[in-house]
């Protein structure tokens, strides 16, 4: 397991397997007789592999350095592995949109301006 953590191309293939593996049965063959919302379906899977993906290299930089910044980078990139979540059941209809009552706005845009604000509070973050 170390020497995997240490290389991002196997770190990547062992993110990407298994997200396929547990999506497959509950995302991905429902819909594969369905070109363009196969498509779709692929799109979201990608961008939450590499949100993932850049989620936990980012947990290991910030593991080695104690970087404040990192580490709001790194809550910035589990944000996005959740709105991907959200986009990727929203677009095979097995879940409607999340909609918060007090501000009447969805759920993932919520989240998406939290990743935003992570990210750059990450960027603009001086260190001393």
């Amino acid at each position: 397991m170390q020497r995997a953590i240490g290389s991002k191309p196997k770190l990547l293939t062992i993110v990407t397997a298994l997200v396929i593996a547990i999506l497959s049965i509950p995302v991905i063959l429902p819909h594969i007789m369905h070109p363009s919302m196969i498509f779709h379906i692929f799109l979201h899977i990608i961008s939450l592999i590499i949100a993932l993906f850049l989620s936990i290299v980012s947990i290991l930089s910030y593991k080695r350095n104690k970087n404040a910044r990192i580490l709001f980078m790194t809550f910035g990139f589990f944000a996005l592995a959740v709105i991907e979540i959200l986009y990727l059941f929203h677009a095979t209809a097995n879940l409607e949109d999340v909609i918060i009552p007090i501000v009447d706005a969805e759920l993932s845009h919520v989240i998406l301006l939290v990743m935003l604000t992570l990210f750059g509070i990450g960027v603009l973050k001086v260190n001393k």
